[in-house]
């Protein structure tokens, strides 16, 4: 089963960029832009990610992106990412990206998205790995900062795919982002939102996201599962579930394999992503091991969530089609 999934041709959906820096470049980023790091070595820093919930790894989070400085370092970690990714047969990622995280200390947006966007066509071009760019809001800032983000990335618009809505969320509810996304969308662009896992107020952030933003997809949005409308108005709406086993269980009770389960079951569409890989110790790959092994999960269901993220990628349908079609013929043999 490990090998049929190297193989599985692979969509990830949810997926930070920030979250892929991996200690050893983040010190070989500080030594590039003269930043004295508070660790001695490597294994510090992984020492040092230890927490149990979403303010926890936040804090570590947030402190680590202070190496990325430059055009230079924004390429390198999305090159990083591109490489290991398509190692493990990712044909397609939509790749998070936080310019607030990065303008709010004095980098501007400009330097972010031009090392990350270089990046994804030299994948493309010499590794056979397409991906394109998701801005997200942090919703702990003000919702005028992230309307003013999004004024900022409209010269960049042909170069981002769409937007979404992370970090901390307790006290920070989709409406609070309202005429933002009402604004995204009219620009054209695809939306989704964080909905967290056993959040406070989860099942009515999800609501909110579904009934009053409008949604194009739901990342994480397990807690859904505890109100049969709110599964009703995902099935019956198609929307698309981007979950993250292997952070799930860093962040909250468990990998939360059974809640995966019941999605398939239920028919929704349901896929499973890497998150923050760097600093939850598994890319996707490891993240369908880990759910196989939890749940002894055939190789039929194991296809279905590829298809499942494929289905539901901002790709044209052409598109969807010839990676499906990949995926089947993988599936036959």
């Amino acid at each position: 089963m490990t090998d049929f999934i190297a193989g599985l041709p692979k969509c990830e959906l949810h997926l930070h960029i920030e979250g892929t820096l991996e200690p050893e470049l983040k010190f070989e980023l500080a030594e590039r832009n003269g930043i004295e790091l508070p660790y001695a070595s490597v294994e510090e820093i992984r020492a040092a990610y230890s927490f149990d919930d979403l303010p926890s790894f936040l804090k570590i989070y947030y402190e680590g992106m202070d190496v990325l400085r430059t055009e230079p370092d924004f390429y390198d970690l999305a090159m990083a990412y591109l490489r290991k990714a398509a190692s493990q047969n990712v044909r397609y990622a939509e790749i998070f990206f936080d310019p607030q995280a990065h303008t709010s200390r004095g980098v501007p947006f400009d330097i972010v998205i031009r090392g990350l966007r270089r990046a994804l066509i030299d994948a493309e071009n010499r590794l056979g790995i397409k991906a394109q760019l998701i801005m997200c809001f942090l919703r702990d800032f003000q919702a005028e900062y992230a309307m003013a983000t999004l004024l900022s990335s409209l010269p960049y618009r042909e170069w981002i795919v769409g937007v979404g809505l992370d970090s901390d969320e307790k006290g920070n509810p989709p409406v609070k982002f309202k005429a933002v996304y009402e604004r995204a969308r009219q620009e054209g662009y695809l939306l989704t939102m964080h909905c967290d896992v056993d959040q406070e107020n989860s099942t009515e952030h999800i609501r909110q996201a579904i009934e009053e933003i409008g949604v194009d997809r739901i990342d994480h949005g397990v807690n859904s599962l505890e109100d049969p409308a709110l599964v009703e108005a995902i099935r019956a709406r198609g929307l698309g579930l981007t979950v993250c086993p292997i952070s799930n269980g860093y962040v909250t009770d468990s990998m939360k394999a059974d809640a995966i389960r019941r999605m398939l079951d239920l028919g929704l569409r349901v896929t499973v992503n890497s998150d923050d890989p760097a600093y939850f110790a598994g890319y996707v790959q490891e993240n369908l091991v880990a759910l196989a092994d939890a749940l002894s999960l055939s190789r039929e269901d194991l296809v279905q969530l590829e298809r499942n993220a494929f289905e539901i990628t901002w790709l044209p349908r052409h598109v969807k089609d010839a990676y499906l079609a990949e995926l089947d013929a993988y599936a036959a043999r």
